[in-house]
């Protein structure tokens, strides 16, 4: 029996458990993308894969619809792959563990997909319909969007007729986002040396913090556990002759970081002090955030005189440095639109090894001089510390479009339905739509989607209810499509 088989809508809701269970993290999307291709094959609809696994699938518009223009529906394949501390779940092999509960579908001790698998999931429930009235249909499905937008960058777009795009990628029911902030991800290595070392091992825990999607929820101001460690760290270092043996945390640049590790050792009669330190601070941050991160913990565990090796006292002072003054978070809202975020970055990875300590940005903003120099500032970090800096990647802003034929249609739709006006907005997270609109700037282009909470983490959950409103009120729009 399938898990969400009694849901409505009830095609939409097949789609998506099918997606689920085939694993689909960013850069392992084969599997998925062959899904569709064989989905587009045996209803007779024409189908392009390429080699990046991007999918496209092309269906005639309905009785009195052949001559319409075509409309494109467009999400993306991927998810992001996260899980509670001591969940055993393999995102390489396992399907998702889903279940209903309080009106939402979750994923047991894992994110849920539904950024972005509802869209796909929508676009394939319209294209294996027989009594949909719609327009030429030209489903896109990406790739690779949550790190780096590569699918949305190797697609090829000429193969498209259609120029209206309903892009099905926000996760707030009502709200017509018609832009979004540009981004850069941005690595930094500082070099580093280890050497013999002994004292009293301690090893530092930040952990249990919320996260979350380092665009949708960074004006939320949660915590992140890797500049967390760095002030601890900062305290630590003036008052104690620290040495670091390890530091880690976080998993994704585009997740706000919710855990970090860091290993110190230090002589033997200061292992008390550094005790004492970690729980002052543990409480100092208790009241900071008042009650917005009931989950945080800071733990600590003490390993007695050990002889190993450890970073140096200069690299330990470098690293420790680079944490304490790289930014990270909100930095501007917007002067135009209310409410919205205009700038902010996010620190979201670090790794070390015998020789360097890894960080990885994704900085954000709808201003490109603003991005820019947020870039500047990061790049400025890394050179006090010795550390070299560089771009990964970077995608352009997606500019709010005046004379839009879709936009229109869909806010006239929304008022039909629901006796009021949607909200146009603009959302500060990285959309694909600007990367298509520099393939093609003929395109007109609209995000819309369902409530999806807390993306990007393991408490993700998507709105049963919302996916049904979404799902008529989509329907309605391509009815309009004429």
């Amino acid at each position: 029996m399938a898990v969400l088989e009694n849901l409505e809508p009830k095609q939409v809701f097949h789609f998506f458990e099918e997606l689920c269970k085939i694993p689909h993290e960013t850069f392992d999307t084969k599997r998925i993308s062959d899904y569709c291709v064989a989905f587009a094959k045996e209803r007779g609809l024409e189908v392009a894969q390429d080699d990046t696994n991007n999918v496209i699938i092309k269906k005639p518009g309905t009785a009195g619809y052949e001559n319409s223009e075509p409309v494109i529906l467009q999400g993306h394949l991927d998810m992001v792959c996260e899980k509670t501390p001591d969940s055993t779940h393999d995102f390489s092999r396992d399907g998702l563990d889903l279940y209903v509960e309080d009106g939402y579908v979750r994923a047991r001790d894992t994110s849920l997909g539904g950024d972005d698998c509802i869209a796909v999931a929508m676009a394939m429930a319209i294209l294996d319909s027989k009594d949909i009235p719609h327009p030429p249909v030209e489903a896109v499905f990406t790739v690779d969007e949550e790190q780096g937008m590569g699918g949305a960058e190797a697609v090829d777009l000429s193969q498209l007729k259609g120029k209206m795009l309903i892009n099905i990628d926000s996760e707030e029911e009502g709200i017509l986002t018609t832009g979004c902030a540009g981004g850069i991800f941005y690595k930094t290595v500082i070099p580093v040396k280890k050497e013999a070392a002994q004292g009293t091992l301690v090893k530092i825990h930040i952990h249990g913090l919320l996260g979350g999607h380092s665009g949708n929820e960074i004006h939320k101001q949660r915590g992140n556990a890797i500049k967390m460690m760095g002030r601890l760290l900062y305290r630590m270092g003036k008052e104690t002759d620290l040495r670091l043996t390890e530091i880690f945390g976080g998993s994704k640049s585009n997740v706000i970081t919710m855990n970090a590790t860091a290993g110190v050792l230090v002589p033997a009669d200061q292992a008390e002090k550094v005790a004492e330190m970690t729980d002052e601070m543990r409480q100092i941050w208790a009241d900071e955030f008042m009650g917005e991160e009931p989950g945080l913990a800071v733990d600590y565990e003490t390993d007695k005189e050990v002889h190993m090796d450890a970073y140096d006292k200069d690299s330990t002072r470098r690293i420790i440095a680079y944490l304490e003054i790289a930014p990270s978070g909100l930095q501007e809202y917007s002067r135009k639109l209310k409410g919205i975020v205009e700038s902010s970055l996010n620190l979201g990875v670090l790794e070390c090894d015998d020789t360097s300590v890894t960080s990885q940005y994704l900085i954000r903003s709808s201003v490109e001089s603003r991005k820019q120099q947020m870039r500047e500032q990061v790049e400025q970090c890394a050179i006090l510390v010795g550390a070299r800096g560089e771009t990964t990647g970077e995608y352009p802003a997606w500019q709010f479009k005046l004379d839009s034929k879709l936009r229109p249609i869909m806010v006239e739709t929304y008022k039909e339905l629901y006796g009021k006006e949607p909200v146009v907005s603009a959302v500060h997270a990285g959309l694909e739509c600007g990367l298509f609109l520099g393939k093609r700037p003929d395109l007109d282009c609209v995000s819309c989607g369902p409530n999806l909470l807390d993306i990007h983490s393991f408490n993700e959950h998507l709105d049963i209810a919302s996916v049904q409103r979404t799902w008529e009120y989509l329907l309605a729009i391509l009815k309009k499509c004429k």
